[in-house]
């Protein structure tokens, strides 16, 4: 019992002694100060400088949805879900994995794209050469390009007949608000037919091994516990993801 009581008194002594020191600790760390505000500018150039950069943090806010409307994204994400759904792994590969196959796909199928709005627009602009409005259209073009070579006449008519817009020859005349929903119904259309041929030797598969059982009088059993091994092996046997991945990058070229 004494050397409990010893133990706390030794604690609390301790305490004491160093109260002190951690206090002079706290009041010697200084807390940066943080302002927000409005001053007077001279120059209009410094209000459009500033508008510049709020519209480009509202563009980086965006950015995902931006990814996925103009680019080759939509049609990967969409197949490889097909894919997973036709071998009937449920959760394998895992969503992270598929997402991020599509994504750094998307970056290598629209580098050359990226690359071209870099040399014509981001970087003439930062060097000065040209504005920020010539710079915005500029980098627009090579986009806009990519788009309409995956977009289908019918469904770039649809929209445009919907905006009250005549049909006109010339691309450059179509508002991009027409052209980017036109694109994202084409993708959704050429990511399921190919989802389509995908199905159908699976869905064979399936066919044979639901008969075999039924033949058998196992009728009990699922036939996915028996398709799945077989599904896996055919899908390894033709090497799958090298015939699916090739073919997608080559739908875009």
């Amino acid at each position: 019992m004494k050397r409990k009581i010893n133990i706390t008194l030794v604690i609390l002594a301790v305490i004491v002694i160093f109260i002190p020191f951690f206090s002079n600790t706290a009041l010697a760390v200084k807390v940066p100060t943080l302002k927000i505000g409005l001053n007077n500018v001279k120059d209009p150039k410094q209000v459009a400088t500033a508008l510049e950069i709020i519209f480009l943090l509202t563009v980086l806010s965006l950015a995902p949805a931006l990814l996925l409307m103009t680019t080759s994204f939509t049609r990967l994400a969409v197949v490889f879900g097909f894919l997973r759904q036709a071998l009937g792994t449920q959760q394998m590969p895992p969503n992270q994995i598929l997402i991020g196959l599509a994504l750094f796909l998307t970056f290598f199928i629209m580098r050359p794209v990226w690359q071209q709005a870099n040399q014509q627009a981001i970087t003439p602009y930062l060097n000065g050469k040209i504005n920020f409005n010539q710079a915005v259209t500029l980098a627009e073009k090579p986009l806009r390009e990519f788009m309409f070579r995956q977009t289908r006449k019918s469904d770039l008519a649809l929209f445009l007949h919907i905006a009250h817009i005549e049909d006109t020859n010339d691309l450059s005349e179509i508002p991009t608000t027409v052209l980017i929903p036109a694109f994202m119904i084409s993708e959704l259309k050429t990511a399921f037919e190919i989802g389509f041929v995908l199905y159908i030797p699976f869905l064979i598969i399936d066919m044979v091994v639901s008969s075999v059982l039924l033949s058998m009088g196992m009728m009990m059993l699922p036939p996915v516990l028996i398709s799945l091994p077989f599904k896996l092996l055919l899908f390894v046997l033709v090497d799958g993801w090298h015939l699916l991945v090739g073919s997608l990058v080559q739908s875009f070229h």
